[in-house]
């Protein structure tokens, strides 16, 4: 990662509420089609949630701890924030310097910017601009939040404005909540009559944020290659064992698919630059 950081913008887009049965499942079916065509070809991994409900499992994440691979063992992380006693920082692990990763990010020369979802990045109250306010630009309207249908077509728009106006040899640390998986979804679902949520109405909503992210992959490799997390924070139960919703521990509600790859870009400028910093730490490496 320390050869990425500085030389790659950076996208994480939380899946909000996805749940791992329902994202391998449409993506072996090929319902998925745009998350297949930049996952790596393994597909989806399973992982385990730091936290059962968006703002617990966030703010894992922006202190430098993602969902953890479900092998037993010692994972090092991509990125951390530097205290002592860790034990799955090594030589690999970007350390960063700040309370979390975006100030960390920040001090390394990046513009961060967070495109909110659900409520907790709503900036309506003084808790719904806790995670916002750690970046240098956020973003949250009606029309991204949980209840619009459009949502994830209104959030890729807007990602969209902020790529193509964000100098290129600006480094961009973008950060997306995705709000249409979260309750309600019933809405997506064609023939839903009362208004209910179920695993079928989850699974088209996942349908309908797959068809908007082609958008966002061609507005990204028109700047430079991006090195991209995706995942879920957590998943949600419909009747599963007598539960219904999340925030309680339960291997639905922990259990989430993650993904990270580097989408290559086609500026040639800032990717002729991006080759020469990377060969020239490999071959500093290698002597």
């Amino acid at each position: 990662m320390n050869q990425i950081v500085g030389t790659h913008d950076i996208l994480f887009i939380t899946l909000d509420t996805l749940r791992y049965d329902v994202a391998i499942k449409l993506l072996e079916k090929g319902h998925t089609p745009n998350l297949a065509a930049v996952l790596p070809e393994t597909g989806w991994e399973e992982r385990h949630s730091p936290g059962n409900f968006t703002y617990a499992a966030h703010h894992a994440f922006f202190a430098g701890f993602l969902p953890t691979p479900v092998t037993p063992g010692i994972h090092p992380r991509p990125f951390a924030l530097g205290f002592e006693g860790s034990t799955t920082t090594d030589e690999k692990t970007c350390v960063l310097e700040g309370a979390n990763i975006v100030s960390g990010f920040a001090s390394k020369g990046y513009h961060t910017v967070c495109i909110g979802g659900v409520g907790f990045f709503n900036k309506r109250n003084p808790l719904g601009n806790v995670i916002p306010s750690m970046f240098n630009e956020s973003y949250w309207s009606p029309e991204i939040g949980v209840t619009n249908p459009q949502s994830t077509e209104n959030q890729v728009t807007l990602a969209q404005k902020i790529i193509a106006e964000t100098p290129k040899n600006q480094r961009l640390f973008l950060f997306i909540n995705i709000s249409a998986l979260h309750q309600p979804n019933y809405f997506y679902l064609s023939g839903t009559k009362n208004k209910i949520d179920t695993i079928e109405s989850h699974a088209v909503a996942l349908e309908y944020v797959d068809s908007q992210l082609a958008k966002l992959w061609d507005a990204l490799r028109k700047r430079a290659s991006t090195f991209c997390i995706l995942c879920s924070d957590h998943g949600t139960t419909y009747g599963e064992d007598g539960y219904t919703g999340h925030r309680l521990s339960h291997p639905i509600v922990w259990t989430v698919p993650y993904a990270e790859f580097i989408l290559a870009g086609n500026s040639s400028d800032i990717d002729n630059l991006q080759t020469s910093r990377l060969v020239s730490t490999k071959q500093k490496s290698l002597t």
